[in-house]
């Protein structure tokens, strides 16, 4: 069974950068696998944030691509999601997930979530 990590959430200003990071262990076969992020706002649906394979390819959202950027750390099994230029509407808890490709079609686990909470 995958454990998944997260960390990084917080409260930010719109406009502000935040750093999520996610790491997953139970077993050297979750190294092989799509690591990615899902969010979620009370009421509404999950939405696909992005994900990675264990060769760097990345699919996102388009409507987060160019703000949002997805880097993974194969020594340690870490993903880390880079959010710029935030807006209210970012708003949500932030999930690590992984699955196979396509991660948004595929997910097999998913962590506890981290807050973002973009407000002035």
């Amino acid at each position: 069974q995958a454990q998944l990590a997260e960390s990084g959430g917080g409260l930010v200003q719109p406009g502000d950068s935040l750093r999520l990071s996610c790491t997953v262990s139970g077993g050297r076969q979750y190294s092989n696998l799509d690591i990615g992020w899902v969010r979620q706002v009370p009421g509404k649906d999950p939405e696909f944030v992005c994900g990675i394979g264990s060769s760097g390819k990345v699919s996102s959202a388009s409507s987060m691509k160019g703000r949002f950027i997805l880097i993974r750390d194969a020594a340690k099994n870490t993903v880390h999601l880079q959010l710029n230029n935030l807006t209210p509407e970012d708003t949500a808890i932030y999930r690590c997930v992984v699955g196979r490709d396509p991660l948004e079609d595929n997910i097999d686990y998913w962590g506890q979530g981290t807050q973002v909470t973009v407000s002035s």
